[in-house]
């Protein structure tokens, strides 16, 4: 059993991102590292071009007594049971531990074991307070206090002594030693499966933190996030608007997530790789604000000329 590997969950449905997620992974794998991608049976033909020495498929039946057929949290079948693939691989023997990345995921710059592990063995753990979404506008009108609720009834259900909650969205090392603790200690003694957790709280991520900072058994090494997440267009949109390159992402992050939720009307977006600033802009304004902005410039432009202070 390999100490650290890759975990990919993904459906017929995100095939092409994850073929361009596969391809990446490929170009800046430096330490040979294993991916393990997670799929419906009924979807391995499709899959099945993706595998070589260092992609091996799992039919996600495989973790069938865990899976659900029905709503749970009002969220669907599918969106349930990758959560659970998350929670339950450790029962598979895949790996000690495991670095969870999405299917619309683009690895931007080399990486190595020792980006996702500490010295000492243990995993590094992306645990943040998500500041920078609190403060966005339009992440807190559409998601954040439903979010923040159902973040603590976790901490509250688990029991964890710092009130502070911090977890991540995803892309972050599952240790396969805390998630058979949290079944054994955690759900076990309560007679719950996993659905019935994430029926509380249907964040899998959150699950997993709250037990890590509960437990004694792993070490807790927190790390900032390795993948730039853009949750929603106006994010993206801002950056473009910035001028940021995958250059400049390169410098700070493995990996660039263009949420597929918002972008996969608009094709497999990405940042771009020079200074396309103007080009990729413009994909995203409609005629009207285009010509809104056009008839600003002019206005604050004369207003220069005539010496008076933009307003």
């Amino acid at each position: 059993m390999p100490a650290f590997a890759m975990l990919l969950k993904s459906y017929a449905g995100d095939l092409a991102y994850a073929t361009r997620m596969v391809e990446s992974f490929r170009a800046h794998n430096a330490d040979a590292v294993h991916l393990f991608a997670v799929v419906p049976s009924g979807d391995r033909p499709l899959f099945s071009p993706l595998v070589s020495d260092d992609l091996t498929l799992i039919d996600e039946e495989e973790l069938g007594s865990h899976l659900v057929d029905r709503e749970v949290h009002g969220l669907r079948p599918g969106y349930i049971n990758q959560e659970i693939v998350k929670l339950a691989w450790w029962q598979l023997g895949l790996a000690d531990n495991l670095f969870t990345v999405d299917s619309d995921a683009q690895f931007i710059r080399p990486f190595g074991v020792s980006d996702f592990m500490h010295p000492d063995g243990s995993p590094y753990s992306i645990l943040v307070e998500d500041r920078d979404l609190a403060v966005d506008p339009v992440y807190f009108r559409t998601y954040w206090p439903r979010r923040a609720a159902e973040h603590r009834l976790i901490w509250e259900n688990i029991g964890v002594d710092d009130p502070v909650i911090r977890t991540c969205h995803g892309h972050t090392t599952f240790s396969r030693q805390v998630l058979e603790s949290f079944h054994r200690d955690f759900l076990e003694p309560r007679g719950w499966s996993y659905a019935d957790a994430l029926e509380i709280s249907p964040y899998e991520y959150t699950w997993y933190n709250a037990w890590l900072l509960k437990q004694s058994e792993v070490a807790v090494h927190p790390r900032d996030p390795l993948v730039k997440v853009y949750h929603h267009q106006e994010q993206y949109v801002a950056d473009l608007a910035l001028g940021v390159t995958l250059t400049d992402l390169a410098r700070g992050y493995l990996a660039v997530v263009v949420n597929a939720n918002f972008s996969r009307d608009k094709g497999m977006l990405t940042m771009p790789s020079g200074n396309a600033k103007v080009s990729a802009l413009a994909e995203h304004l409609s005629y009207g604000e285009t010509l809104a902005l056009l008839q600003a410039k002019a206005a604050n432009s004369a207003r220069r000329l005539r010496g008076i202070s933009p307003q």
